[in-house]
């Protein structure tokens, strides 16, 4: 199972001295924006639901201009 964005992004901030100051003083904070977060994306899967299969930077072919 794919380890999600956010949680990297968290992990990240948690390698560094400030970014551990940092998120001591605003734990709550992140907490609340980590599960909207995570509440966004699964409404967001459920509206779209063929999305969820094409993650990824090229998930689907850019236009070049041409015209065939």
């Amino acid at each position: 199972m794919p380890l999600p964005r956010i949680a990297t992004l968290i992990g990240g901030l948690l390698l560094s001295r400030g970014g551990r100051r940092m998120a001591g003083r605003h734990t709550g904070k992140l907490a609340l924006a980590t599960l909207a977060f995570q509440l966004w994306e699964q409404r967001q899967a459920a509206k779209h639901p063929g999305r969820a299969a094409r993650k990824g930077p090229h998930a689907r072919p850019r236009w070049s201009g041409r015209r065939s």
